[in-house]
């Protein structure tokens, strides 16, 4: 139970928490492993609703492209990916592909167990979807400086290329 809990203490959905209410969210998580390599979640395969927190190891998270399969992110403990189905998106909404990085242990929430806290401990579930929000808010802001990054490169403006 220390892994996720450290996990989740390391994790953006957790920031509004206290403790009680950590160590009731850590109830809902299952642990899962992955050997370096295995796939995690693969674009057109049936993707369950749930909420992955990496607690140890890497990720790689690649799209396909013309080229092949592309590395675009490289996911650390503590960050999170199936957001989209997590809050409500369509498995079809799924582009990417998350790899195993050596030997990884990743947090699995169900959006059902989830939900479970609704009635009994609204404010666990107002506060992790905050962070849900927050984490979505830094990754758009991350992808917005790389492409003015990339543009600038390209067109040789705003700086010494």
């Amino acid at each position: 139970m220390s892994l996720v809990i450290d996990a989740l203490r390391t994790s953006t959905i957790t920031e509004e928490l206290s403790d009680a209410e950590v160590e009731i969210l850590s109830h809902l998580f299952e642990v899962q492993d992955y050997k370096s390599g295995e796939t995690i979640v693969q674009p057109g395969e049936p993707q369950p609703d749930n909420l992955y927190i990496l607690a140890h190891g890497d990720i790689e998270v690649k799209i396909q492209s013309a080229e092949g399969k592309s590395t675009i992110h490289v996911l650390k403990p503590g960050d999170l990916a199936g957001m989209i189905t997590f809050v409500g998106g369509a498995a079809s909404q799924v582009s990417a592909t998350l790899c195993a990085v050596g030997d990884t242990k990743v947090l699995s929430l169900e959006r059902s167990k989830f939900e479970t806290l609704i009635n009994s401990h609204p404010m666990i579930v107002y506060r992790v979807m905050r962070g849900l929000a927050r984490n979505m808010h830094g990754i758009v802001r991350r992808m917005n400086t790389e492409s003015v990054e990339l543009s600038n490169y390209i067109y040789r403006t705003h700086g010494r290329y």
